[in-house]
């Protein structure tokens, strides 16, 4: 069991994960109404009913239990918004578009918060993925594992065109495997036999890898990013609202629907697997050489 451990955690050093540090919200950005809980920063603008929503839980947008809270109010208050009709979202972070899940949210904790953390996990996806508002993800940096499921679930993907930044679900990598619901989201951006690939070896593209298999829909020099999300916005947003959003319901429901009839099993699978002693172990050791690092 102790050799399953220092394995895990020499993979997570390997892979750059690191845990989530809570920042604060970031510095105005022009003159559009800009709403910013913490960590996201929000500014709409009511003249294009587009509201470009930046990550800035820094320092590489750790999907934690209160980011991911924050997130899903700004979203839905955008929802609920009848001026917007389109999110770009990006990120705040340099380098970094989200690391993915905040691992200091799965150790030390009790059940009932790794529930919740896991909820709410579900939440955003499930959120994010049959928004009716148009999504787009301006991928200004780096995106494994959760990250990349964020972007998946968005209506098209730019990314930076930078040889450092990559993308993927690279969890097998740690020994982990991608719950159902984030393979059945990569099938349906790139198909079967490519996320039976990406999956089982935990790939990480590169932005040219990715664009090849359709991960992203398009490169960009890093900065035209946002003035290119922003043409292509125009672009979706120039199709009526009710039948992009009927269409867009026709294609995603049946992956929605497999996780809203399963969502209680998946919480207890998480659970069940986190709260193993030899994963807690791993992540302890992890946490400790982090610190060492630091030292």
């Amino acid at each position: 069991m102790a050799a399953v451990a220092v394995t895990l955690v020499r993979r997570l050093l390997r892979s750059g994960l690191r845990p989530g540090l809570c920042g604060a919200g970031g510095r105005e950005l022009g003159a559009a109404p800009r709403r910013a809980i913490g960590r996201v920063a929000v500014e709409l603008d009511s003249s294009t009913g587009v509201a470009v929503m930046k990550m800035e839980n820094l320092p590489v947008n750790s999907l934690s239990l209160d980011f991911l809270t924050e997130f899903l109010i700004s979203l839905e208050k955008l929802e609920n918004d009848r001026g917007c009709r389109g999110v770009i979202l990006t990120s705040g972070a340099p380098k970094i578009f989200s690391a993915g899940l905040d691992i200091m949210e799965m150790y030390g904790k009790s059940a009932e918060h790794y529930a919740e953390f896991w909820k709410a996990v579900q939440e955003m996806w499930l959120r994010l993925y049959q928004s009716n508002m148009v999504t787009v993800a301006a991928i200004n940096g780096s995106s494994p594992a959760g990250g990349c499921l964020m972007a998946m679930c968005c209506d098209y993907r730019i990314m930076a065109e930078n040889p450092k930044y990559s993308i993927g679900l690279n969890e097998t990598q740690l020994g982990i495997v991608a719950p159902f619901w984030f393979k059945d989201t990569m099938v349906n951006t790139v198909g079967n036999r490519a996320t039976e690939r990406s999956l089982e070896l935990g790939l990480l593209y590169s932005p040219p890898e990715a664009h090849k298999i359709g991960l992203v829909d398009q490169l960009v020099p890093e900065e035209k990013i946002q003035s290119t999300a922003a043409a292509v916005m125009s672009q979706w947003l120039a199709i009526p609202d009710h039948a992009r959003q009927i269409t867009k319901s026709m294609m995603r429901k049946p992956t929605v629907d497999r996780l809203l009839a399963h969502r209680e099993s998946d919480i207890q699978n998480f659970v069940s697997f986190i709260t193993k002693d030899s994963i807690q172990k791993s992540l302890q050791m992890y946490m400790e050489m982090l610190k060492q690092r630091r030292g």
